[in-house]
Order: C-alpha cells, then sequence, then structure tokens
C-alpha cells in the first residue's frame, strides 16, 4: 500500500486542480445556520426576558443539549447587545475577584486587582449579556468569588455598568460534570427558571424556524402605577405572612435553589413591578417570582395576588371620594400601602391630603388598626409649610408616640 506524504507533489496538484473539499462542506453548514424566528407564546422565554428587563441575575436550570446557550443567544440579539460567555467551571476564583498587579508604591496606592478581559470588554461597551454557564460544575471557591459579581458587579477592581445582565445556566448536579449543589449564598442570589424543551418546537427548529425571545417594554406611563401595586401587594402579603419572610430549606439540594429571604423579597418586588409596568402574562410573572422566593412562599403569593385585584392608586389619590375601601382586611392593608406608595413617588401636597382622605375612610369603616401603620408613613412625608389635615385626629395620639408630628414625644 503507498502513501503520500503531506507535502508531496501529488497533493499539490490535486487541490490545485480542484475545488477545495471543506469550502463546499463550510457552505452547506452556512445553509444550516440560516433560520428565521417567529414570535409564539413561550412563558419561559418571557419569564426569562421579564427577569433580566428587571435587571434580576436570572440562573437556568436544565438537562444538557436542550437549548439554554441558544435562548441566551435570541435574548441578546432581542435586547441588540453582544452576548459574552463564561464557562465557570473552568476558571479560578482569581478570575472573578481578580489578580493584584502591584504597582510602584503599594504602600501609597494599594493593590489593585486587575479584571478579566472579559469584564474590560463589557464596561468598555457599557451594556451586554454576560453568561455564565456550567455554575453547578464551579467548584465552592469558585462559587464564593462569583458572588460579589452577581451581586455587587463587582469583578475585581472594576465596577460592572447598570445595563450589564447577568444569566447563568446550570445542570442538576446528578448530570453536570463533577456538579456540586449551589452554596446557599450564591443560590439566594438569582432567579431560579426550570428550562425545558417542547419536541414540537425543536421539531420545527429542525425545518429552519425558531421561537423568538420577546424583550418586554416598560410603558413609563405605568410605572408609578405598577411601583405602588407591587408595592402594597409584596409588603401586604409579607403583614399577612411574616413567618415566610425568611425561610432557609434544611436539605442541601433545596438550600441551592431559590428560597424566600429579604433579598429575594426585593427580587419578587422588583419583578411584579416591571411585569405590571410591561404587560408581561401571568403565567410568565408566576414563573418568575416563583424562581425568586422558591415554591411554596411563590405559589401562597400568587394565590394572594389572584385575589387581591387593587384599583389604581394613582387613580384613588386624583379622586378619593369615589372609590370603595376593599372589604377584606388582607386588601385593605395592601391598597392603604400601595396608596402610601404612590404619594412617596410623587409628594405634592394635594396627592398627601388625598391619602389621608383615603385614610379616613379606613377609620370610617371601623378599620383604623390597618390604617395605623400607612398613617405614620404618610405623615413622614409632610413637608413643614403643610397644614396637618383634617381626619387625622384618629391617628393623633398613634402619631404622637412615632414622632410623626411636630413638637411630639
Amino acid at each position: 500500500m503507498s502513501t503520500v506524504a503531506p507535502d508531496s507533489p501529488a497533493r499539490t496538484s490535486r487541490a490545485a486542480s480542484g475545488p477545495d473539499p471543506l469550502e463546499a462542506a463550510d457552505a452547506l453548514n452556512r445553509r444550516l445556520r440560516t433560520r428565521r424566528t417567529e414570535t409564539v407564546a413561550s412563558p419561559q422565554l418571557e419569564a426569562l426576558a421579564l427577569a433580566v428587563t428587571a435587571n434580576q441575575p436570572v440562573l437556568l436550570w436544565g438537562e444538557p443539549g436542550i437549548g439554554k446557550s441558544a435562548g441566551l443567544e435570541q435574548l441578546a440579539a432581542g435586547l441588540g447587545v453582544e452576548l459574552e460567555t463564561v464557562i465557570a467551571s473552568v476558571h479560578e476564583p482569581s478570575d472573578f475577584a481578580g489578580l493584584p498587579v502591584v504597582g510602584d508604591d503599594p504602600a501609597t496606592t494599594g493593590v489593585p486587582m486587575a479584571p478579566p478581559d472579559w469584564a474590560v470588554r463589557l464596561a468598555r461597551r457599557g451594556r451586554g449579556l454576560l453568561f455564565f454557564d456550567e455554575l453547578s460544575s464551579a467548584p465552592p471557591a469558585v462559587q464564593a468569588a462569583l458572588l460579589r459579581v452577581v451581586l455587587e458587579r463587582r469583578v475585581g477592581s472594576l465596577t460592572l455598568p447598570e445595563s450589564v445582565r447577568i444569566v447563568a445556566a446550570a445542570n442538576p448536579p446528578s448530570s453536570a460534570a463533577d456538579g456540586w449543589h449551589l452554596s446557599p449564598p450564591l443560590a439566594n442570589r438569582f432567579v431560579h427558571l426550570a428550562w425545558t424543551h417542547d419536541p414540537r418546537t425543536v421539531a420545527r427548529g429542525m425545518a429552519g424556524t425558531w421561537p423568538e425571545a420577546a424583550v418586554p417594554l416598560v410603558e413609563p406611563s405605568r410605572v408609578p402605577g405598577a411601583v405602588a401595586r407591587a408595592r402594597g401587594a409584596v409588603s401586604g402579603f409579607l403583614h399577612a405572612r411574616p413567618g415566610l419572610v425568611h425561610h432557609i430549606p434544611g436539605d442541601a439540594e433545596s438550600r441551592g435553589r431559590a428560597w424566600p429571604s429579604p433579598r429575594t423579597w426585593d427580587m419578587a418586588l422588583r419583578l411584579l413591578a416591571t411585569g405590571y409596568a410591561t404587560g408581561t402574562g401571568r403565567e410568565a410573572i408566576a414563573a418568575a417570582l416563583t424562581g425568586a422566593v422558591g415554591d411554596g412562599a411563590g405559589i401562597e403569593l400568587l394565590a394572594y395576588l389572584e385575589n387581591l385585584d387593587l384599583p389604581d392608586p394613582d387613580r384613588v389619590l386624583a379622586d378619593p371620594e369615589a372609590f370603595a375601601l376593599p372589604e377584606r382586611g388582607d386588601r385593605q392593608l395592601a391598597f392603604l400601602i400601595a396608596v402610601v406608595a404612590a404619594v412617596q413617588a410623587d409628594p405634592t401636597r394635594p396627592r398627601w391630603e388625598a391619602g389621608w382622605a383615603v385614610l379616613a375612610k379606613a377609620v370610617a369603616a371601623g378599620v383604623p388598626d390597618v390604617a395605623a401603620r400607612a398613617a405614620v408613613d404618610l405623615a413622614s412625608m409632610r413637608d413643614p409649610a403643610w397644614p396637618v389635615p383634617e381626619g387625622i385626629d384618629a391617628f393623633l395620639e398613634l402619631l404622637q408616640l412615632s414622632g410623626a408630628l411636630p413638637g411630639s414625644g
């Protein structure tokens, strides 16, 4: 059997006389990469886009090969930003905490921690999508180094711009290469979303058409009402269920997922406000909320929201005499908190006085205790030049004890 050396004349003459076989193969692959997208109802894509819009770190959980990375590529394209992918499992802690760079006089200037190239690129662009892949394969030391990156956006001595969104992906420890459970501090910094595949979507994708990740747009006119409604809903719920403010699970696997804490309730507040302001569908909001505070607390919150149906607090403040106080105590509290939050967002004298008119209705309805906390918050917003409004007498003693009135002890 004869062989031909790599640099033989026979090989050279064949290359010169015919087309490059790899060029034709590359052309075929380019044709296969040509695809179109279509807007379809996809709650998991919508929940991901909602969390990214709300600027909350997201962690996608799913088995290998089901399209987590592809979903992020589509989302980055929809946002019009670059996708910066970092494989967390192949990095050292210093890649996230920064490498020390000793200057001429470290005793005077200190020793700065140099950030990696991907962080510098993101900072230079000012916006982007930072994707940490294979997070569950990262050892505990690397997970610890990621804490400041995820929560504080600090990479070494560099602070990432606010317009950089953070998303991660992980495989369940059972299917991850050298998989680890996420540490509770790191897990509690993410909105956890289950990432699954739809066989029909995959089949259609093989034909060249994939679903599009539509990015929800915040409607500026909805923002004040959305913030007030979300504040009233989440605060009212936690007043009713104080035991859910903080509850860390007992087993390691559950501690590595979503669970309720003051940090994740703040995430839920931001997700809910963004959902209200963008008109996001209920199913996507539900996935995002349970992804923030866990299934148990999230399901209770969703049941509470389903029966809440708060009126728009800005409309109520515009005409406080035209509304009727809700009958249920939990709805009354949530509504009054929302009204106070709306006043706080735009604390003019007419709105502040309208807030007292709303609280007076609660007193007239025989529930001054429900309005008491809201009264203290509303009184604290008073401009010294504003006169004491009518209807405050019912709260006078409480406000004096709290120090919310001038000259009170």
